[in-house]
């Protein structure tokens, strides 16, 4: 058995069809049909005669991605589906073969089904170079290294990740993909700093963070003190006093674990107490999808922030972030080149 990484578009556009409907799907909408495609070299060609605009390279690059999810992955391997819209991964058990339906939608027809076993897996629980082989910029990637699979599997099973030796392949196929080479650099520094972060502020400490962001936004703040805190660790509001509108009721979680739909209810329930016009939840490991859907129902009351979004808010309010804090959290901005492929 193999593991395998399948993304779901550039921005996590296909997410949501993939995890509603037990499948991971690809793109690649220009291209017909491949069942009755019998070698990777009849591929090369189709893909020659729809793509003749592209680099041969690209085109090699994009038939051996193809021939892989065609071909290559088998019943009862592992897929990780990296999510792009909340800080967790969802993980996989391929359950069919590859499959084409022209009733799915243009981007979402090249399909293998799966059965999620995990959708809610947060980032912080896999080690800092599982993560980086998840950075690879590639719609599909066969994952072997630090016998990547076999700790999955720990995962998966509850048990406590421990780095592995580094394992290759048994040379039957392709070579692993140079992950270096195509990494994904805006997710693997976001996931450093995500690590940083949830080692340097633990417990109440993230709360000071939280609190410091939300300063930073303009917002007056008193954060309760260590300890029993009635549901609610900060509240803030607008204004020279804070008595403007919207005032905020903010609960902050550190763990790792999966935050469910009760703590948000609960949440919801407080604001009345507090005089506050709507809520913040920050979950450090993330949501469940009940979770989620309670968030969306009560999209104008409440809003929840894993360690992704707090990531996203450290950086773009940095500068405004006081000096002691920005010493304990010291990050510089830096320019890249961006290429094409």
């Amino acid at each position: 058995m193999t593991l395998w990484m399948v993304r779901a578009g550039a921005r996590g556009e296909r997410e949501d069809f993939a995890l509603q409907n037990n499948v991971v799907v690809i793109g690649w909408e220009e291209l017909p049909d491949l069942s009755d495609v019998t070698s990777r070299d009849e591929l090369d060609a189709l893909c020659r005669e729809i793509y003749p605009e592209l680099k041969p390279n690209t085109v090699t690059n994009w038939v051996g991605q193809l021939w892989a999810f065609r071909e290559r992955i088998s019943v009862g391997d592992l897929v990780v589906l990296p999510l792009k819209t909340q800080s967790a991964i969802a993980i996989g058990e391929v359950v069919g073969p590859y499959a084409y339906n022209p009733e799915f939608p243009p981007d979402a027809t090249h399909h293998r089904r799966v059965k999620w076993l995990r959708t809610d897996l947060p980032r912080s629980a896999l080690d800092q170079d599982l993560l980086y082989s998840l950075g690879a910029f590639l719609t599909v990637c066969q994952i072997q290294r630090n016998n990547a699979e076999q700790r999955i599997r720990a995962v998966l099973r509850g048990e406590r990740l421990v780095p592995l030796n580094k394992t290759t392949g048994d040379g039957n196929e392709d070579p692993p993909v140079d992950e270096e080479a195509l990494l994904d650099i805006p997710q693997y520094a976001k996931d450093q700093i995500r690590t940083y972060i949830g080692q340097k502020f633990k417990g109440h400490e993230l709360s000071r963070l939280v609190t410091a962001l939300l300063k930073a936004q303009g917002y007056q703040t008193q954060m309760a003190p260590p300890g029993a805190d009635g549901g609610v660790d900060i509240i803030a509001g607008q204004g020279p006093l804070g008595f403007d509108p919207p005032r905020l009721c903010v609960q902050v979680k550190s763990s790792d674990a999966v935050t469910d739909v009760k703590p948000i209810r609960e949440l919801r329930g407080v604001l009345q107490h507090f005089g506050a016009d709507q809520g913040l939840f920050v979950g450090w490991g993330g949501f469940t999808q009940p979770a989620q859907r309670e968030a969306r129902q009560f999209f104008f009351q409440v809003r929840l922030w894993d360690a992704g979004d707090l990531v996203d808010m450290v950086l773009r309010h940095y500068d405004a972030l006081p000096d002691d804090l920005r010493a304990e959290l010291p990050l510089q901005r830096i320019w890249t080149l961006v290429l094409d492929e």
